[in-house]
């Protein structure tokens, strides 16, 4: 089994390809040679059982990475028609994830087993913790009846020899909202009308099943016939790269972008009418208010808690309004959302402003194929400096922070409840808030789909903790945010 970093590796490497193959005389042979050229014929085969099935897993890595659900392949087509089909495509579609099932191991269910470990104890730990009869004792040991069981783990925790333990999948123990289920072949599906694309599975797994469809070759074909295409880079990206916010400018336009807007813009924005809103609903006797940047969580409410909406801010996202001015100001623009995350692309969909939406993933990508390094780049500085607080709304607490600044002259209005990450736990906490009509811990609650924020997120490229301390270098030299 390989791991994570190893699996990023090849995602990187088949897109690094994809690009060479788009500045290259031939776009299509290229493309449909990427799988045989990755794996020649002769070479030894590490991660499957044989040539043939690893160049089927890579042959599905490139469809996903010219932006086609590889669900849909028949495996007749030709890569080369997949990448003609990428240069005559007008518009993307509004599913971002997409399935390699060539790829799934086809783990077994996951539960929680008796191993031989077991001893048979006259303690019978085990048994007694079990509050729903799942544990019997047969043949003098433990057995652990999947049907009744309810995955509480007290078993677990009470065993004195650690025999018991809980055989996890990878993938179905990182959704949140139970979107991966089995198919008839044993290996695992995304059921889509369920999935808020929060990418927690494409993290977790370890065979890289689960692939991005990318809109690089879109990108890529805009600024070939000679658009004005401009990035609007979203907060969370400082400290993804070597070099500053700045100098990130100015490797974007020297890979052939025209522009580029700071997101943070819109979170200024976004902060000032959260504040207006939040303050309307307090004084008009509402027990609480929650954030609706994530676009994680959005999707979790259109499909799962529609009863939370009545408490959810109707601000729009910084990416709207950042969208919004690029679009008012120049309405021949193309627009290109950077982000730390698939859930954007979602969003994006909704947004007649925002075109495309690329990943850090994939502008790293692209930047190893130009061999542009951002930190030998000379900075270009942003027409309109973000405020300290925009800077920081991909952080955890930074979005009720920023409304929390702005309101500060109102003394203790704001109390503010973060949700870092949605998981299986703070989903139930939500449905408990919403029951209820109450938020017990404060009455802004701010919801972030990943644990520490936008930094992160499923696309990012370099450790939180790297981020969290180059954003919090840049907000030390920034402006607060204006209270007018």
């Amino acid at each position: 089994m390989n791991n994570k970093s190893q699996e990023i590796g090849f995602k990187k490497e088949v897109l690094e390809k994809i690009i060479k193959a788009f500045f290259s005389s031939n776009f299509e042979e290229s493309v449909r040679r990427i799988p045989l050229n990755m794996c020649l014929k002769g070479c030894e085969v590490f991660y499957r059982c044989c040539i043939y099935k690893e160049r089927a897993v890579l042959r599905g890595r490139v469809i996903a990475g010219l932006g086609f659900s590889i669900e849909d392949d028949d495996e007749a087509t030709d890569l080369s028609e997949y990448a003609k089909k990428a240069l005559e495509r007008e518009h993307v579609d509004d599913k971002p994830l997409t399935f390699i099932e060539t790829a799934c191991q086809g783990c077994a269910s996951s539960r929680i087993y008796v191993t031989d470990i077991c001893q048979g104890c006259e303690a019978r730990s085990c048994k007694v913790a079990c509050k729903f009869n799942a544990v019997s004792i047969v043949n003098g040991r433990s057995k652990i009846d999947p049907a009744k069981c309810k995955n509480c783990k007290m078993c677990i925790s009470l065993c004195p020899y650690g025999a018991i333990v809980k055989i996890a999948v990878p993938c179905e123990d990182a959704c949140p909202v139970s979107a991966i289920k089995k198919n008839e072949n044993g290996t695992a599906k995304i059921d889509y009308n369920v999935c808020i694309s929060c990418g927690k599975c494409m993290m977790a797994c370890p065979f890289g099943v689960v692939n991005e469809k990318s809109q690089i070759v879109d990108v890529l074909k805009n600024i070939k016939t000679g658009k004005k295409v401009v990035a609007m880079v979203a907060p969370s990206i400082v400290g993804q790269f070597q070099g500053s916010i700045y100098q990130l400018k100015a490797a974007l336009k020297k890979v052939g972008f025209y522009d580029v807007y700071e997101v943070a813009e819109g979170s200024d924005i976004t902060t000032k009418n959260e504040a207006l809103e939040f303050v309307e609903r307090m004084e008009s006797g509402e027990s609480f208010m929650t954030t609706s940047c994530c676009a994680s969580y959005s999707q979790f409410i259109k499909k799962h808690l529609f009863e939370v909406k009545e408490f959810v801010s109707t601000t729009k996202t910084p990416m709207y309004y950042i969208a919004q001015k690029v679009k008012t100001e120049h309405p021949e623009y193309i627009t290109v959302f950077i982000s730390p995350c698939v859930a954007k692309k979602n969003e994006a969909y909704d947004y007649k402003n925002v075109n495309y939406v690329i990943s850090y993933e994939e502008l790293d990508a692209l930047f190893s194929t130009k061999d542009i390094k951002v930190q030998d780049c000379i900075e270009e500085k942003f027409e309109i400096e973000s405020s300290k607080q925009g800077r920081n709304f991909g952080v955890t607490g930074g979005v009720a922070g920023a409304v929390a600044k702005l309101l500060e002259d109102k003394k203790n209005f704001v109390r503010a409840y973060v949700i870092n990450g949605l998981n299986k736990e703070t989903i139930k906490h939500l449905k408990k808030m919403v029951k209820d009509k109450k938020c017990l811990e404060g009455n802004l609650v701010e919801v972030m789909g990943c644990e520490g924020g936008c930094i992160g997120g499923n696309a990012t490229i370099c450790a939180s903790r790297i981020a969290q301390k180059a954003i919090k270098i840049l907000c030390d030299q920034s402006k607060d945010i204006e209270k007018k």
